[in-house]
């Protein structure tokens, strides 16, 4: 199958495609700012350039993309032209996060992947994971995006 627009109007539209502060990027770090977390960005210090970084709890957590991480969920279907560009590029991505992860890792860091199709569960995953590495209160994402914050880490029990 062929392109639908020319070389130049692609290559355009490529580059439009950011790396930071994407808007998938935004929506947890609004969400875990309204959990009451404080977190630094993107710091280029640590393996892989994390998007938020939570230092004192020596947590790093990436929010990837569904097709340019290769996920393997419908929004990470590889294009139909150049398959094998792609495939060798998405597979090339896989290999960098899991080595930087690794790297994270070797250096007593824990990493959180959140995908981009499954957001409002990985929010709810970090939140969790933040309020056992910190004890502090716990979050709750409603089906709207919404925080809701409960008091303590002892409510939770279930």
């Amino acid at each position: 199958m062929t392109d639908t627009v020319d070389r130049v109007t692609r290559s355009r539209i490529m580059a439009a495609v950011h790396t930071k502060d994407t808007s998938v990027e935004m929506l947890v770090r609004r969400a875990v700012h309204k959990a009451g977390f404080r977190y630094r960005i993107h710091r280029r210090d640590l393996p892989g350039t994390p998007d938020l970084v939570f230092a004192r709890q020596k947590l790093a957590v990436f929010v990837h993309g569904c097709f340019w991480h290769a996920h393997g969920c419908k929004r990470s279907r590889p294009p139909s032209s150049n398959c094998t560009y792609w495939l060798r590029k998405m597979g090339e991505n896989q290999e960098r996060d899991q080595r930087k992860i690794d790297q994270l890792h070797a250096i007593g860091w824990r990493a959180v992947v959140i995908w981009e199709c499954e957001i409002n569960a990985g929010i709810a995953r970090l939140l969790d994971e933040l309020a056992i590495l910190g004890n502090q209160r716990t979050c709750k994402i409603e089906s709207d995006g919404q925080v809701n914050n409960r008091s303590h880490l002892g409510a939770r029990q279930a």
